[in-house]
């Protein structure tokens, strides 16, 4: 196993499951519901060590999801530019010229 910490171990776990499509709605429901919820891994009553785990579970949260939507949008516009290219062909019929 490679030299890695613990947060490294679960941000690669964190980000490979919720890449995958049929995990993707468990994980983020998940989270949002560890956020909300009372019981945390540092209780929130806990002046600045409460929010730390929190905050970076959020954060965690919102940079993938973030990153996801924007692959879709780059999909698409590839899509679309591709379908676009295709669009744009005109077939001509060639002649011999005398």
């Amino acid at each position: 196993m490679k030299n890695q910490s613990l947060w490294q171990s679960f941000q690669e776990g964190y980000r490979n499951a919720i890449r995958h499509t049929k995990y993707r709605w468990v994980i983020i429901f998940g989270t949002l519901f560890y956020l909300v919820s009372p019981l945390d891994i540092a209780p929130d009553f806990l002046p600045g060590l409460g929010w730390i785990d929190d905050g970076l579970l959020a954060s965690l949260l919102i940079a993938e999801v973030s990153q996801i939507m924007m692959e879709r949008v780059k999909d698409k516009k590839a899509t679309k530019a591709s379908v676009a290219a295709t669009d744009s062909v005109v077939e001509v019929e060639a002649v011999p010229v005398s």
